[in-house]
């Protein structure tokens, strides 16, 4: 299974409840294909660059989740079925930068840090 990071805008009018019930959704979007959900991160609401869909702000979440290469498509089909989704965006990680995002330090920068 390959390593992915998803990031995803909500609709901004929506309240902690339905974030947290979003995550829920959207965590089952992920296990539904095979994958597994590592790291969930939310950035809370943002202002947007550009109005999307209508809207100025959006309520940023950035998920590290495991899936494999052939599922990307369906996951991505969910996601713009989904109504609370306004923009989504899935990239595919290498390992180091899965364990960086993760803060996990590999044992070289280990190394280097206790010889300086």
């Amino acid at each position: 299974m390959r390593s992915y990071q998803s990031v995803l805008i909500l609709k901004p009018d929506i309240d902690e409840a339905r974030v947290a019930e979003a995550l829920e959704t959207i965590g089952e979007f992920i296990k539904s294909n095979g994958g597994a959900s590592l790291k969930i991160e939310n950035w809370g609401k943002k202002r947007l660059a550009y109005r999307v869909k209508k809207n100025r702000f959006g309520i940023y979440l950035n998920l590290y989740h495991t899936l494999e290469s052939a599922k990307v498509i369906e996951l991505e089909n969910k996601y713009k079925l989904y109504d609370l989704v306004i923009k989504f965006m899935v990239v595919r990680l290498e390992d180091d930068e899965l364990e960086r995002a993760l803060g996990k330090e590999t044992e070289a920068e280990e190394e280097k840090k206790s010889t300086d």
